[in-house]
């Protein structure tokens, strides 16, 4: 979805002049089209993530096209995985380790998932700092899946990621989805835990599933849109 600046300003909780300082300054991710800027909604999520940079709630009141109520992080959490002393010394053989954890359909292969998301990394790290890494792929429609997964692998020992703080990653949130609007809608979300310090204390911190299921709950409870009863993890 191309985003206008005033969109941009909306969901970043800034003025539409500190987007365009941040342009020409070369720090915001955007398009020049028909003499107007232009942003990729992913783009910007990835950027405020990185640059923890707060996201307005407005970012989650995207309709969805079928009608059906979207995916929460805590679905996404549970279908993809919790998984810890996830094996590799490097980013392609932690990426390779954390691809075979995926619950996917035995139809998928799995190599190609692989070469996509070093392709997407080749583009740029998917490090956004203090450790933790989002791979994902540009074209999420690619995967037959029913729901979004995102698959969390805590690392054995770090990786250099090539992420904008310089920190080596440990944990690495992956993200497969059989749709973009489902892509993003997730993105959006873990952009926004991840902000959150009891969920950030929680993931770094290792804890157990139940407790990052419950402290992942407990910040999309204030979600507009999401029920929090609906989410509630099982112990």
């Amino acid at each position: 979805m191309e985003l206008t600046v005033r969109d941009a300003a909306g969901l970043l909780n800034v003025s539409e002049k500190s987007i365009y300082r941040w342009i020409r300054e070369g720090k915001l991710p955007a398009y020049r089209v028909h003499e107007q800027y232009r942003f990729s909604r992913a783009e910007l999520l990835e950027w405020a993530t990185a640059r923890k940079v707060s996201v307005s709630v407005d970012i989650f009141d995207e309709p969805q096209a079928d009608g059906q109520k979207p995916a929460s992080l805590v679905e996404a959490l549970k279908a993809g995985g919790i998984h810890y002393r996830v094996s590799g010394t490097d980013k392609a053989s932690a990426l390779r380790a954390v691809v075979e954890l995926i619950p996917l359909p035995q139809e998928v292969d799995r190599q190609f998932l692989l070469q996509v998301l070093l392709a997407r990394e080749s583009l740029g790290s998917t490090g956004v700092g203090d450790g933790v890494a989002i791979p994902h792929v540009r074209n999420p429609i690619v995967m037959h899946i029913p729901r979004p997964l995102v698959t969390l692998g805590f690392l054995e020992q770090p990786v250099e990621f090539g992420a904008m703080d310089g920190k080596p990653v440990h944990t690495l949130f992956t993200i497969v989805s059989p749709t973009i609007r489902g892509h993003l809608n997730i993105l959006s979300r873990l952009a926004y835990v991840l902000r959150e310090p009891p969920f950030a204390d929680a993931i770094a911190r290792q804890r157990s599933r139940e407790e990052i299921l419950v402290q992942a709950a407990a910040v999309e409870a204030g979600i507009p849109g999401l029920s929090p009863t609906r989410e509630r993890p099982t112990q």
